[in-house]
């Protein structure tokens, strides 16, 4: 069995005290690997070389910013999640999970060196030291962006051009120029986490068999939905979780608790959640008012080209950082804990989906093939894997919950954006993150693609989830 203490030996101690591996003696490591260098040079030469390293590293101190690196890094984030073909929310909210949690731990590292910590770390933040080193938003910026792009180009080798262009942007030189901060701490920093979740069951190629009865899933018939193979993600309920104990942890019980598909379908119950999907979620309801239309395409978020569901509540997260000025090093805790929300909301997510004895039906399977009503067209298109439960309703769940844990409230008056080019709106306001996460969550009844019980239970997961991830991470020392 997985044990978090072995698997992450920088966590902190009952005593508040961080243990920091022996591998971070970082004064040593760096006379070892500048040690080549006044070796085999002659004197002159490695006075150049010396020379040279502190002119390089100078540069980069004296360099200016405008702050919000976390939000910066994120952005670069959302920006590959744009040019993802086919990749479902599982893997992204997972590299948002990698990213952040090391963005992090990075500005803990710098904290820990010249402040105060005073939250714990998710694996470790080591205190490091060497010549030439200037606290302020410089070397802040230089650790937070070495750290966030190691890790990018790692999770994403496709978009490295991208990527890499995003760091010369940022600091006007290419990332292979020297910095010391990258062996002191960003690289030993990005290693751990990648290292941490290289075996994380993510690769896993679980193949989906059909149950082949009516109310069990089958595919919608939609472009990239044909066949049982083309199942999004059968295996993401077996990946480890970054936070939880098990993705089973708070399985909810309904609509699983009918035992059968037979004993389901036969139910009142299941009666009514598919007329309510019928009348309010159809192409050409007309039950379902205007301002419901525009919310369901505004959380929609479903489609190739979009930020998808996991890059629509980071860059939320961001709005309201800025909108509450909130420091470089709360920031980087808030969507740290917003990203193991959402990576682990994702993990118990599939579980549901995937790992029950109910794989339910979407609702465009239950009209069309249940209710032998094949003229009935969701309003959008049906993600392919099961119903139950709604994916947005538990990332929105998550999120709220750690929302208003970082902020001590619920009610705060925000506007929220949307990546989706089918919604008429590209912005909608709030005063409440239970408000927004409760509307995204209807917001797939009114797409034509949910069931109630789906938002219901979804919503429920997701809060649960995003509870425990404040409860046990990142927590205040």
């Amino acid at each position: 069995m997985f044990s978090r203490t072995s698997a992450r030996p920088g966590r902190t101690r009952p005593d508040g005290a961080l243990r920091v591996r022996s591998w971070f003696a970082l004064p040593a490591a760096l006379a070892a690997l500048l040690a080549p260098l006044s070796m085999a040079a002659p004197p002159a030469a490695a006075a150049t070389a010396t020379a040279t390293t502190s002119a390089s590293a100078s540069a980069f101190a004296d360099d200016t910013f405008d702050g919000r690196p976390v939000q910066y890094w994120n952005s670069v984030l959302l920006e590959v999640f744009k040019r993802q073909q086919g990749v479902g929310p599982g893997p992204l909210a997972r590299a948002a999970a990698m990213m952040n949690a090391a963005i992090y731990d990075a500005e803990s590292a710098y904290q820990r060196t010249w402040h105060t910590l005073r939250f714990e770390p998710y694996l470790e933040a080591p205190k490091y030291s060497g010549a030439p080193l200037r606290e302020g938003p410089a070397e802040e910026e230089r650790l937070i962006g070495h750290t966030a792009r190691n890790l990018l180009v790692r999770l994403f080798p496709d978009q490295q051009t991208l990527i890499n262009t995003r760091f010369t942007q940022r600091f006007g030189h290419e990332w292979t120029d020297f910095d010391i901060l990258k062996p002191l701490a960003a690289e030993p920093i990005a290693d751990r986490m990648w290292n941490t979740r290289y075996e994380d069951g993510s690769r896993g190629t679980t193949s989906y068999r059909l149950d082949g009865v009516p109310g069990a899933w089958r595919p919608t018939g939609d472009a990239g939905c044909t066949a049982e193979s083309d199942a999004v993600d059968p295996h993401w309920g077996g990946v480890r979780p970054f936070a939880l104990t098990s993705s089973t942890q708070f399985r909810p019980a309904t609509p699983e608790t009918y035992g059968t598909y037979e004993a389901l379908l036969a139910s009142p119950e299941y009666r009514a959640q598919v007329d309510q999907a019928r009348r309010l979620g159809g192409v050409d309801s007309t039950e379902r008012t205007r301002d419901q239309t525009a919310a369901a395409w505004f959380w929609a978020n479903d489609a190739d080209g979009t930020y998808k569901t996991p890059g629509q509540f980071l860059e939320l997260t961001g709005i309201l950082a800025d909108l509450r000025g909130v420091d470089t090093y709360r920031t980087a805790r808030m969507y740290a804990l917003v990203s193991l929300g959402l990576a682990d909301a994702a993990i118990a997510e599939w579980d549901v989906k995937y790992r029950t004895q109910i794989d339910l039906w979407r609702p465009v399977s239950a009209i069309g093939v249940g209710l032998n009503d094949p003229a009935w067209e969701p309003l959008g298109t049906t993600p392919c894997f099961p119903a139950w439960a709604s994916g947005h309703a538990t990332f929105g769940g998550a999120w709220q919950t750690v929302m208003t844990d970082v902020f001590g409230t619920d009610r705060m008056t925000f506007t929220a954006r949307t990546d989706d080019p089918r919604s008429p709106v590209r912005n909608r306001t709030f005063d409440g993150f239970r408000e927004a996460a409760e509307e995204n969550a209807d917001s797939r009844l009114w797409l034509g693609v949910h069931y109630p019980w789906d938002a219901v239970d979804g919503l429920e997961l997701g809060r649960d989830v995003g509870t425990y991830v404040v409860e046990h991470e990142l927590r205040e020392l």
